[in-house]
């Protein structure tokens, strides 16, 4: 990214212009020190956790309590754990200073290395993490689980959670959180206190699941004004994703008043690595940045962070560190991807992905064994024309996937070869699926339900107008905009407004509902043959129903676990009066919380359906959607389609 001379003046106080100088270490009994001329933090020897950490004498963390007021590595799925007594080694090179903590349980036969470099002139942090498991008595020790890098502070300058440059809000005051109602785990009502900033601005309802985001995140952070009144922020600028798990369009946590650097979850329906002995992953570069500017608004601290949301950047500091770091790919192990894709005519926003060869790129448990731990993922968002460029891909063998929104179905190509230092070139023909004459179509397959009512529409009550999607669901009372479910009817309804951005097979309660609605299990699709094409509904007529989800939830929720009342559950398609539905299970391992914790997209999953073409006729015909009757499921379309052959 280049900015004006404007901006950078804006930003005289911020990592562009910044002098240099030194960095220092120094040791007492219970801290390492470390600055630059700009940037000061304490690292506890105990425990690695980074403490008083300042950005031109602000205190950005506020005051230690408990594990508030730190920047820290913790395991809330217990898959690795720090040792009481962690070894340390202190780097310091031309122009930088580091510190590689490590935690060796030989007991369990786990290691955790958490590293942190800070360099002249830069006003932020550079961090991995590595995980290795090395236990020959135990050598399965089951999911990886949530690994998280957490800044999180107590107290401090910060009034404002930003996830991106559309999705910010006011952090709700103290006198809202004190008389707060909860209506969902990390969900609560906040309408007893409406003069408070985040209900006047944003809504009613809290939830950190507003503030989540895919993993296309540049930067998420905070924002807020120092005691002299100049704008200040904190940011996790994601520069490289290629240790992540799940693709592009996987959701996670972002900011709640603690900013999230996630290596690896469940949420979405992810699938963290199965943990086998010689498990051994670096997750990073990531870089936590700290920025300050006269005047400066939410907008400019972001884009002065997400300007090093680049692979490329720091790349030959990177490759000076590496020694330090085990694990971290070195430029000398990484070559370029390019490809010429003719993508079909109508597609629009097209991705390619590259990731594990020969499985879907959000991992799946059954195909994969939640995918190959040593794979790495890259994805080009920018593809115009068909080009698509991918540079600094580690050395291996990959899928490509590209997809585009409009168009059924993805372009797979296994066998990707990518060497060190050289330029591999792919040039394919996307031929779009087809199963005959598309007779109806409902939604865009993008891999999303925002175009449904309550997804991208806005929420006109207040003045942030958020998606309606990002906000509790309880919000959108669905029985009294769908009285007995859905009832659409091709060529007369609208997606929009006709059809919801989830299907419940029960509803309620909520803050404003005590009852659980039941009646609404079953969605309605009404549709006329024409003349013309019921002379085609012959014995040897074949029709096709397509169904793509963008995510689905049984009683299994984020944990692929057969537990609850339904794990599993079938999605039964009834043709016109047919007794027999077309029936399609939805498994555990398929189960993502999506739409009840503020998301359009999770765990993708597709089916389609053949049967006769004499199952259908001229005039009326509908198509009934039936889920579970009065089961805590549901599941969220990204689009419909009926073809005949």
């Amino acid at each position: 990214m280049v900015f004006t001379h404007d901006f950078c003046r804006l930003f005289a106080l911020g990592l562009v212009v910044a002098s240099v100088r030194a960095v220092t270490v120094n040791e007492t009994a219970s801290v390492y020190t470390f600055a630059n001329d700009r940037v000061s933090f304490n690292v506890v020897k105990k425990n690695g956790y980074i403490q008083n950490l300042l950005l031109d004498g602000i205190s950005v963390l506020g005051s230690v309590s408990g594990n508030a007021g730190q920047l820290y590595t913790d395991f809330p799925s217990k898959g690795f754990a720090l040792t009481s007594s962690p070894a340390v080694e202190i780097v310091q090179g031309s122009g930088y200073a580091g510190i590689v903590v490590t935690d060796n349980s030989t007991d369990a036969g786990s290691l955790v290395q958490r590293s942190w470099f800070l360099r002249d002139g830069e006003t932020g942090l550079h961090s991995f993490v590595r995980l290795g498991y090395y236990n020959s008595a135990q050598p399965f020790k089951g999911a990886l689980g949530e690994v998280r890098t957490m800044f999180r502070p107590n107290g401090g300058p910060w009034t404002t959670l930003v996830t991106n440059s559309e999705q910010w809000a006011p952090i709700p005051g103290a006198e809202a959180t004190s008389k707060q109602v909860q209506v969902q785990d990390a969900t609560w009502y906040l309408g007893l206190t409406p003069s408070d900033a985040y209900v006047q601005q944003e809504s009613d309802y809290w939830t950190k699941y507003t503030f989540a985001d895919n993993q296309t995140n540049k930067a998420h952070g905070l924002y807020g004004q120092s005691a002299d009144g100049t704008p200040i922020g904190a940011w996790w600028v994601v520069n490289q994703k290629d240790t992540f798990f799940g693709g592009p369009f996987h959701v996670d946590l972002m900011v709640d008043g603690i900013i999230y650097n996630k290596q690896s979850t469940g949420h979405g329906g992810a699938t963290s690595p199965n943990i086998t002995y010689g498990f051994d992953r670096t997750f990073g570069p990531q870089f936590l940045y700290l920025n300050r500017g006269q005047n400066a608004s939410v907008h400019d601290l972001l884009a002065d962070a997400e300007q090093y949301a680049e692979p490329a950047w720091n790349s030959d500091f990177y490759d000076q560190i590496a020694p330090h770091v085990p694990g971290y790919v070195p430029s000398s192990s990484r070559g370029t991807f390019a490809a010429h894709v003719q993508v079909p005519a109508k597609g629009k926003n097209v991705i390619a992905i590259l990731s594990a060869n020969g499985v879907h790129f959000q991992a799946r448990p059954e195909a994969d064994s939640a995918a190959d731990t040593t794979a790495y993922q890259y994805w080009a968002t920018d593809v115009h024309g068909g080009e698509i460029n991918i540079d600094r891909v580690k050395a291996g063998t990959y899928r490509l996937t590209v997809s585009a929104s409009g168009i059924f179905g993805d372009y797979v190509q296994d066998n990707v070869v990518i060497k060190p230092g050289k330029r591999t070139y792919v040039k394919a023909t996307w031929v779009p699926e087809s199963a005959g004459q598309e007779l109806w179509r409902i939604g865009t397959p993008d891999k999303t339900a925002g175009e449904f009512k309550n997804g991208w529409e806005r929420d006109l009550t207040h003045p942030r107008q958020p998606s309606k999607y990002r906000i509790y669901w309880g919000a959108w009372d669905f029985p009294t905009e769908f009285p007995g479910g859905v009832n659409f009817t091709i060529g007369k309804s609208v997606e929009s407004r006709d059809w919801n951005y989830v299907h419940w097979s029960q509803y309620g309660g909520t803050y404003t509902r005590n009852n659980t609605v039941t009646d609404i299990n079953r969605w309605t699709v009404n549709f006329r043959i024409d003349a013309h094409t019921a002379r085609k509904l012959t014995s040897n007529s074949v029709a096709t129903f397509t169904l793509q989800l963008a995510g689905a939830r049984t009683t299994a929720g984020n944990t692929d676990a057969n537990q609850g009342d339904y794990p599993s559950f079938p999605i039964n398609t009834y043709v016109n009066d047919e007794a027999e539905p077309l029936s399609w299970t939805i498994q555990p391992y398929d189960s993502s919380s999506c739409g009840e914790r503020s998301a359009i997209s999770c765990h993708l999953l597709s089916q389609k359906f053949q049967f006769p073409g004499t199952w259908l006729k001229k005039g009326d015909n509908r198509l009934v959607l039936e889920l579970p009757h009065a089961a805590p499921v549901y599941v969220q379309y990204d689009a419909l389609r009926l073809e005949l052959q």
